[in-house]
């Protein structure tokens, strides 16, 4: 049977100032397939998407949908189309209700009244038709992360998407979230809707997808049949060079005690209970535990972006009143937070200004900036770390993923803070700049910098730390040795099951 393509782009090129994000691609999707659009942050699957689903402009080419050719996309021609894009940031309502959400917009039936109870059975039957139970009459807001996605999913399918763009969707998820989410995709292939699948975890690709598209440097490389492709294949393509599976290890002598957590509790998002821990100079210590467990409020309470409400903090063996990330910053007490974007950068400065924002005040003198000392400051870690920018002046929100979060880590080195909490420090970044992210997480361990690691990528928490606690429903519910380590055993810890 001849292959029936539902969308094709050809030439497709499109340029920025100084950047030539996409140059000449061709691509067929298949009808009923699970497309994944693979490469390194900066190869161009973003702009990509972005012309298709109307975001952007192409400079040359056109985009064939269903055999039509069109020079450029619109939001509204691509939604008439039966394109449907669920970006990583969610576009619901929170404060609305389930169906409220996914028949936002659509034309009412009974004058200027809502028939909600319409709504709701439409809402209930779209559901049921890819397997989901959820409450339609419930709030967003009160919704897991897993269902708000599915959300999008179903407002998706009311208005008859027939190809649905997914960026990054399992980034916020935890495993068993995730095999929900394939499931459900699963249910969309076998109602013939086509899904063109971007991620960056290797497994998930081979798990989920039929094809894949390899892009680098904003052209396509390769048009793989996952089924006849590996591991080590797909990663030359991306990156064309050979990287190693295995994250490197180092050995380091330890030095003395610099953190310690003891009997700690806070409010955050989730509840965290009487936690104990110590981490030496030097040391990595790993944070496991699923979605949810309390792992993020855990560096939350130390960086005195929550209160802690019972228990102490000590620094140097003595008890620190960390009441605000500012006072944290002055014990030397740094954060890269899961969120880079909305936390972590200030996107629409400067890298030169990102890396000298803890330090403002060491580079004044009498309220006026000495720009000398932060352009060298900015500079100096833009060499260490392999920043790659045209220059220090590059706004961060136009860098990779990788190197947005190289900025991060920066700033927190520039300001030679001695503990560095890490929460899901490669996350949404691709293969090789997880390599480079992994060396320089033990260069900083080799040089003496307490590391506290929060992944929950397990090959990266077992392959980079030294000990591990885990955590189940904010309560520490083990602490494992080096020795000791697998993943069976942190999966049974982070379930409450030992």
């Amino acid at each position: 049977m001849d292959d029936k393509y539902v969308l094709s782009v050809r030439e497709l090129s499109k340029a920025y100032p100084g950047v030539q994000a996409l140059s000449s691609v061709d691509m067929d999707i298949r009808e009923g397939d699970v497309h994944a659009l693979m490469g390194e942050n900066g190869a161009g699957k973003s702009t990509l998407i972005k012309m298709i689903s109307g975001a952007e402009v192409p400079d040359e080419g056109t985009i064939e949908i269903f055999g039509k050719s069109y020079g450029q996309m619109e939001p509204a021609l691509a939604k008439s189309l039966g394109i449907a894009t669920i970006y990583q940031e969610f576009t619901v309502f929170p404060y609305l209700t389930v169906a409220e959400n996914i028949f936002m917009g659509e034309k009412t039936t009974s004058g200027p009244f809502v028939n909600r109870s319409s709504w709701n059975e439409r809402a209930k039957s779209i559901f049921e038709s890819i397997n989901v139970e959820i409450d339609v009459q419930k709030k967003v807001v009160e919704l897991t992360t897993a269902y708000v996605q599915l959300v999008e999913i179903a407002r998706a399918l009311a208005r008859d998407a027939k190809i649905i763009i997914m960026d990054e969707p399992t980034a916020p998820l935890s495993n068993n979230e995730v095999e929900g989410l394939f499931e459900t995709i699963k249910a969309l292939k076998k109602r013939g809707v086509t899904i063109v699948y971007i991620s960056h975890r290797m497994g998930e690709i081979f798990e989920i997808s039929d094809r894949i598209t390899v892009m680098r440097d904003g052209c396509k490389v390769a048009d793989l049949e996952t089924a006849k492709t590996d591991r080590q294949a797909l990663i030359f393509h991306m990156v064309n060079r050979k990287i190693e599976d295995n994250i490197p290890r180092r050995t380091v002598k330890l030095g003395d005690v610099v953190l310690e957590a003891k009997s700690i509790c806070g409010n955050g998002n989730i509840k965290v209970q009487n936690v104990s821990f110590s981490l030496r100079a030097g040391e990595i210590l790993g944070i496991g535990g699923l979605v949810g467990a309390g792992r993020t409020e855990i560096s939350r309470l130390i960086f005195g972006a929550d209160a802690l409400i019972g228990g102490e903090i000590l620094v140097d063996g003595k008890v620190a009143k960390i009441t605000s990330p500012k006072t944290a910053n002055e014990l030397g007490i740094g954060l890269v937070p899961e969120d880079r974007k909305h936390h972590g950068a200030i996107l629409p400065m400067s890298i030169r200004n990102n890396i000298s924002l803890p330090i403002v005040k060491k580079l004044s003198r009498n309220g006026f900036m000495n720009f000398k000392s932060e352009r060298e400051t900015a500079q100096k870690q833009y060499d260490a770390l392999n920043i790659k920018a045209p220059s220090l002046n590059q706004l961060v929100k136009n860098l990779s993923g990788g190197n947005q979060q190289k900025v991060v880590v920066g700033k927190w080195l520039a300001s030679k803070c001695r503990i560095l909490l890490l929460d899901e420090p490669t996350r949404g970044v691709d293969v090789g700049a997880k390599q480079e992210l992994y060396k320089l997480i033990n260069t900083m361990a080799e040089q003496g910098l307490a590391i506290l690691l929060i992944s929950t990528e397990m090959e990266e928490l077992l392959g980079l730390s030294d000990r591990m606690i885990v955590m189940c429903e904010g309560k520490m519910t083990g602490a494992i040795e080096r020795d000791e380590f697998s993943q069976a055993m942190v999966l049974a810890l982070a379930s409450g099951n030992m």
